[in-house]
Order: structure tokens, then C-alpha cells, then sequence
């Protein structure tokens, strides 16, 4: 069975929340306080914050060099102060680039809107907060 690309491996929040829980992260919130705002125990934001700490330097790689092969002349984000948001603002930075480039045309109805937090679970198979030390980005090259 295919996992939804609203869902991340082994979590029962969809990744719009946790991802919400990751912006206020970067922003310096505490997990209590974003547990609060979000209505979920301590606990699992600790996790979800403690996880994604975990792998922060290889999410900000990751990101980042999806970010350079989606757009043609990239503007890097520039240091955030913590490794969270390093990683927080690789995942927007490249979640644009993405929006941009598949964006539909002006003479179309209805624009493309992208959640960030959906590309970030489309691109590493729902596997954002999972516990392998590397981050491979889904394969969407074309199969012939």
C-alpha cells in the first residue's frame, strides 16, 4: 500500500502539522509551547523536534541540492542560526523552487499551490523524519 503524500513513515500527523511544528521550531518556540499551539502532547513534538535535529545536516544538503537542479540560478538561504533552521529554510528554499518551476500558466484557471511540507514528504517518500543517516531524494527521473 502507498503511503499518502500527506503522511511521513511511522507518524499519525499529517506532515502539515509537524512541518508547522518545524517552522516555529526555527523560529526558537520550545516544544512545550508548540505542543500547546498544536494541541499534541509534549512528547511527540519533542520527538518530531528531536529527530529532525538528528538529521538536519543531511536535510540541509539534501535540500539544498535539490534547490541548485530545480532552478537555474538558485538564491541560497543564508545561515539561520541553528542547524533546525538551516534545514527548515533548505526545505522552503527548495519547496519553491519547486512551486516556480511546475507553477501553471496565467492563462490557466486556478494557480498550483504547493505546501512545502508536501514536497519535503513527496521527495524523500514520506522518510523526512526517519532514522537512516543519508536522505535519498526520490527518484523522478522518467524510466525510459
Amino acid at each position: 500500500m502507498l503511503l499518502p503524500v500527506s503522511l511521513l513513515v511511522r507518524r499519525a500527523d499529517t506532515v502539515a502539522v509537524i512541518g508547522a511544528a518545524l517552522v516555529r521550531a526555527a523560529q526558537g518556540v520550545g516544544h512545550r509551547r508548540i505542543a500547546c499551539w498544536l494541541g499534541r502532547s509534549e512528547a511527540t513534538v519533542r520527538g518530531w523536534l528531536r529527530r529532525f535535529r538528528m538529521r538536519a545536516g543531511p536535510l540541509r544538503e539534501a535540500f539544498t541540492a535539490l534547490l541548485c537542479a530545480v532552478d537555474a540560478d538558485p538564491a541560497l538561504p543564508a545561515p539561520a542560526g541553528t542547524v533546525v533552521a538551516d534545514a527548515v529554510a533548505a526545505v522552503l528554499a527548495a519547496a519553491g523552487a519547486v512551486a516556480r518551476r511546475w507553477s501553471v500558466p496565467p492563462s490557466q484557471p486556478g494557480p498550483l499551490v504547493v505546501s512545502p511540507w508536501l514536497v519535503a514528504s513527496a521527495v524523500t517518500s514520506g522518510r523526512l523524519l526517519t532514522s537512516l543517516s543519508t536522505v535519498d531524494l526520490a527518484n523522478t527521473g522518467r524510466p525510459w
